[in-house]
């Protein structure tokens, strides 16, 4: 089942062209607290060191920790798994996104939130045509 969820979906963990590249050209380089791995191996279009992660679960980006994404990025060399990384004290814990769920951000006046929207001060005029 897992197989034909790799064939036919790119959200589940890892499609079988990523199975194949991870297999041929992949070397393994660390894993996060949240059970995401990640690689690299061969030359992207660029000259660089490919690296790609595979994601423990659904493939969202958000879940890539601040560490993680800096090597991801090639904004350091050294991964977060060779170094004793420690996030700064202005980093943020990761958050789920929450986009489609009932905690996503509902600015007041938006139709899925409550209330109602401001009413409109002198400080804007609507845009005529010919004006």
């Amino acid at each position: 089942m897992k197989l034909l969820l790799q064939i036919f979906t790119w959200w589940n963990e890892q499609t079988i062209g990523t199975r194949f590249h991870t297999w041929r050209h992949g070397q393994r380089v660390g894993q996060d607290e949240l059970g995401n791995v990640y690689y690299q191996g061969g030359k992207d279009s660029e000259g660089r060191t490919r690296r790609w992660v595979i994601y423990n679960g659904y493939a969202e980006a958000s879940a890539i920790p601040a560490g993680w994404h800096g090597w991801m990025h090639h904004r350091t060399d050294v991964s977060p798994a060779d170094e004793k990384y420690t996030p700064r004290e202005w980093q943020k814990a990761h958050r789920v996104n929450p986009t489609g769920t009932a905690n996503a951000y509902r600015p007041q006046g938006s139709i899925a939130a409550t209330g109602k929207r401001p009413r409109v001060t002198g400080d804007y005029d609507a845009w005529t045509p010919g004006s």
